[in-house]
């Protein structure tokens, strides 16, 4: 991967089958929209090994259909050492997945840790996105909803440092 001089995204949830891949499908999605496919990759992955090589949960699957995100591709896995030298971006849900990345992150690579929602347009009023597992299908909607949000500023900040480089 590092050879290849893109922009690395990775996105971070307990399990991997609800928060963060939602964010990969939504993320990947509006990345082909714009044609930068090629200039930006996208993974996702979790802080502890329940579903490993499991697809989304589907109740993820299926609010994630209703809105034209496909995930079934997708399979769980675990942060792995080697992702913090690999991604420039490792994006939590929510505080206690982004303490666990700063634990296990060589000091080195700890600046490209955050929490998705800081690109959000609705920082002020959420700082996290909540896991809707144990939840009503109320939360997987609102998952998307806060996803769909930070991915659009996630995206506009990363074209704006593409931009940025074309300026130099």
């Amino acid at each position: 991967m590092k050879q290849d001089n893109k922009v690395k995204v990775l996105f971070v949830c307990m399990g991997n089958i609800c928060r963060s891949p939602t964010a990969d499908a939504v993320f990947r999605h509006r990345v082909r929209a714009v044609g930068l496919e090629k200039q930006i990759y996208v993974d996702s992955a979790g802080t502890h090994a329940y579903h490993i090589d499991e697809p989304p949960d589907r109740r993820t699957q299926k609010a994630a259909l209703k809105r034209g995100y496909n995930m079934q591709e997708l399979r769980a896995r675990t942060v792995e050492l080697n992702d913090f030298e690999e991604f420039h971006y490792i994006l939590a849900m929510d505080k206690n997945n982004l303490a666990i990345l700063q634990d296990r992150c060589p000091q080195q690579y700890s600046h490209k840790l955050d929490l998705l929602m800081r690109y959000s347009s609705q920082w002020d009023k959420y700082q996290e996105i909540a896991d809707p597992y144990y939840g009503g299908s109320h939360g997987f909607e609102m998952v998307l909803d806060l996803v769909e949000d930070a991915n659009q500023g996630l995206l506009r900040h990363i074209v704006e440092g593409f931009a940025e480089k074309c300026d130099q």
